[in-house]
Parts: C-alpha cells; sequence; structure tokens
C-alpha cells in the first residue's frame, strides 16, 4: 500500500521532508570504485578503457582506436525497422524546431557614459554525448542530447554507448545517423565517461559531457566536472502529478506507471485536493500493476517511493508541488492554465488531460534531458543554452574613459591592488607608484 499524507496535519511537514530525504539510489561504494576507474583510465589512457570494457561488456576493442569491427552503425542502423525510422524522423524534426527556436542573438549597446558593452554567442567546440545501450532502446536519448549541440553548432560530437557481447540497438544506431554523430566508441560506464574527459590516444578529450547513465555513470560525471563541463548529475526518475475532479483515474495511474516502470528506485507522487480522488488513482495503480510486463520493478518503485497527498485546496498543492521541485509536473485539473503561475520549481510542465509526460520524453520537441532530486529548484532541463558560451565584450573610448576610470580607480586602492591601479592611472597623467 502506497504512502499518504494529508497536508492538513501538522506533522506533515516534518514527516513529509523525512520522506524527501530519503536515499534511493547506490551505496557509498560507488564513489570509491569510479574514482579507481578514471585514475587508472587517466594514466593508461586505451588500454585501461579496453580491459574494462572486456570485462564489463564482454566486447573486444582496440586499445588504440576503441573501435570493434562487430558494432559499426551504419549497418546497426540498416536493421532498424522501416516504421520506427519514421518515427525517428518525426521525433528528429520536432525536437529540432523547438531547440532552435531558443536560439540567442548577439546584442550590443552604447551607456550613457558612451562605453560600448554587450555579449556574443559562441558554441562549444566539442561534447562527449554518453547514451545508454545494450539491449535497451533509446532512441530518443540520442536526439534530445545531439540535436540541440547540432543546432547550437558544436563541431565535433562524440558519442559513446555501451554494447554489451557486441549489440547495440539498431534504433539507437539509426538514430545517431540521423542526427548527424560522426565519432562514435562502443564504450560505457565509469571508463568511457574518462575517456571523454582525459582522452585516450585515438580520442581526443571533449569539452562538455552530456546524457544520462548509471549511477556508476552520474558519479564519474560529478568527479570530472571541472576538468570538462557536464549537464547534470541525473538521479533516478520522478514524476508528480496534480489530478483534480476532472482527471481521469486510469490515466493517472498509467502516468504514474510511465516513471515507476524505469527502476525500482524511481519516484511517482500524486497530489489531490479531494481523498476520493486519490483512493481512484491508488486502486486503478493496483489493477493496472497485474498485467504491466514491467510491474515488478514499478510496484517496488511505487511501493518504497510513491505518496499520494491529500491538499486542501489547489495553492497548496502547488506549494507542496514547489517544495518537491520534480523532474516532471503535469498539472492535471480542469484549469492548468490558472495552476501554473502558482509553480516555481519543476523541470518540465504538462498542462492538461491529453499532455502525459511520455509524450514529452519523445515527440513534443521539449527536452527530455532535466534536473531531478529537487534540482529543479536552481537548474534547468537540457536545451541550446547548455551548447553555447556567452562572452561578454567592452569598447571604451577616451570619454568614457574620463568617465568611469576615477571609481574603477578609487575601489583597486580600497583592495590593495597597486598593480590594478597603475593599469588605469597610467591611462590618465596622474600615474602613482602604488
Amino acid at each position: 500500500m502506497v504512502r499518504r499524507f494529508f497536508a492538513s496535519n501538522d506533522a506533515f511537514h516534518g514527516e513529509f521532508a523525512q520522506f524527501l530525504e530519503q536515499e534511493r539510489g547506490t551505496g557509498d561504494d560507488v564513489a570509491a570504485i569510479v574514482t579507481g576507474i578514471l585514475k587508472d583510465v587517466q594514466a593508461r589512457g586505451g588500454e585501461a578503457v579496453a580491459e574494462y570494457t572486456a570485462k564489463f561488456d564482454g566486447l573486444q576493442l582496440d586499445p588504440s582506436t576503441l573501435t570493434s569491427d562487430n558494432v559499426n552503425l551504419h549497418s546497426l542502423a540498416a536493421q532498424c525497422p522501416a516504421d520506427l525510422r519514421e518515427a525517428i524522423d518525426f521525433a528528429h524534426d520536432r525536437i529540432a524546431a523547438y531547440h532552435a527556436a531558443q536560439s540567442p542573438e548577439d546584442h550590443s549597446f552604447t551607456d550613457s557614459a558612451g562605453i560600448e558593452l554587450g555579449w556574443r554567442w559562441t558554441a562549444l567546440e566539442s561534447v562527449g554525448v554518453y547514451v545508454p545501450g545494450g539491449r535497451a532502446s533509446y532512441p530518443s536519448s540520442v536526439l534530445m542530447n545531439v540535436v540541440p549541440a547540432k543546432i547550437a553548432g558544436v563541431e565535433r560530437i562524440v558519442m559513446v554507448a555501451p554494447a554489451p557481447q557486441g549489440e547495440l540497438s539498431p534504433a539507437v544506431a539509426y538514430a545517431a545517423l540521423k542526427a548527424g554523430v560522426e565519432e562514435f566508441y562502443p564504450i560505457g560506464g565509469a571508463q568511457a565517461v574518462a575517456a571523454l574527459a582525459y582522452g585516450t590516444a585515438n580520442l581526443a578529450p571533449v569539452d562538455k559531457i552530456v546524457g544520462p547513465g548509471n549511477a556508476f555513470v552520474a558519479e564519474a560525471k560529478r568527479q570530472v566536472f571541472g576538468r570538462v563541463g557536464i549537464d547534470t548529475i541525473a538521479g533516478p526518475s520522478e514524476i508528480l502529478v496534480i489530478a483534480d475532479h476532472t482527471a481521469n483515474p486510469d490515466w493517472i495511474a498509467a502516468d504514474l506507471l510511465s516513471q515507476a516502470e524505469h527502476d525500482p528506485s524511481s519516484q511517482s507522487i500524486l497530489i489531490v485536493v479531494d481523498q476520493a480522488v486519490g483512493d481512484s488513482v491508488e486502486k486503478a495503480v493496483e489493477s493496472q500493476l497485474k498485467t504491466l510486463p514491467t510491474g515488478e520493478r514499478a510496484r517496488e518503485s511505487w511501493t518504497h517511493n510513491g505518496a499520494i497527498i491529500v491538499a486542501p485546496d489547489l495553492p497548496a498543492a502547488a506549494s507542496i508541488a514547489n517544495r518537491i521541485a520534480a523532474e516532471h509536473l503535469e498539472l492535471a485539473v480542469e484549469d492548468p492554465d490558472a495552476l501554473l503561475p502558482l509553480i516555481r520549481h519543476a523541470g518540465a510542465v504538462f498542462l492538461g488531460h491529453y499532455t502525459p509526460e511520455a509524450l514529452g520524453d519523445y515527440v513534443t520537441g521539449s527536452n527530455h534531458v532535466l534536473p531531478t532530486s529537487r534540482a529543479a529548484r536552481f537548474s534547468s532541463g537540457l536545451g541550446l543554452y547548455d551548447f553555447l558560451k556567452r562572452m561578454s565584450v567592452q569598447r571604451v573610448g577616451p570619454q568614457g574613459f574620463a568617465a568611469i576610470a576615477p571609481a574603477a580607480l578609487r575601489l583597486a586602492e580600497a583592495e590593495r591592488l597597486p598593480a590594478h591601479a597603475r593599469s588605469i592611472s597610467i591611462r590618465t597623467n596622474k600615474d602613482t607608484d602604488g
């Protein structure tokens, strides 16, 4: 039976805080294991990557090239069924259109002191994209990470994906070629992240690593951050649904289970203002779990990490939603537009009864790489901006210099930085020895 909370109870805030803080994931030993792998790859390069790939994936690689004759994107892509290729093409075009609309513009202006100010946007030079591989088929992950990088103008996009025993999904291969991947290595895990960050004989290091992976991949990204950029440290999948009396319980149950089926550590939460709605949804969840092929792990997720919260009204529900800051938030209510302004923290919001989160995973065009573990409080989902940098630009002429230099000089003196001060004063006729 799923856990229930009543927001009107005095003990709610304390009990719910404990619920949100409960561990969902792996043990502490992951960090130590990853540290060892990263150091080994940094020291031995391709030899270490090839050894870990043979050990964990049963795939023999050429250490100098990190390639295998058994894994070829073009031959694999040819095996992708025609109807699936059409679906991938359809998703690609929608994702491309959405992210193209995010393109920022360079800007400049001259202020009242005559100073020319502005900024320019430039694309990253190289990006590594991690894609889950093997028998799992996640072509959507390829598109969500590669397409915006391409649109941003990233020159070099390196895709890595594990291919256990030489197996890689034809759909993933087709999506990679459709999105424009030209450099691919059949490697995965922390060793793949290490190869992208440090480089090997044949694989030049990249500037940023994006894409989802397991706990070892997430920890590896955490540890190499600073040497390279990363998109986010992904945690278990999450969905939060706010539902009122107009919601269809069967639909909401299916939406909750769509995330619960990812992993036993996933989290599905329902907020209702009518306890009867919560009862109906819980009953529908139990019914669907009986026939769901992924029901075993979905049930574990729902039982251990799921919750139904009864709120006194929709504004209170929105306040609780902001506290949760979920990866995905569905507003399955009569007037979602009225509720939306009250939402401040969520990775992505889905409005109305015909906008299930699953559509966003594939074909709305919005990116499905989103902040988890309450990180939506301070971060956003993947977008075009993640593959761009903003450079500030300024130009000061003699008159502008005369207008602003005295204040800069005074600040430099106050901070006891004489070289800063001289850099300013030397351009006047008031040079000092500091």
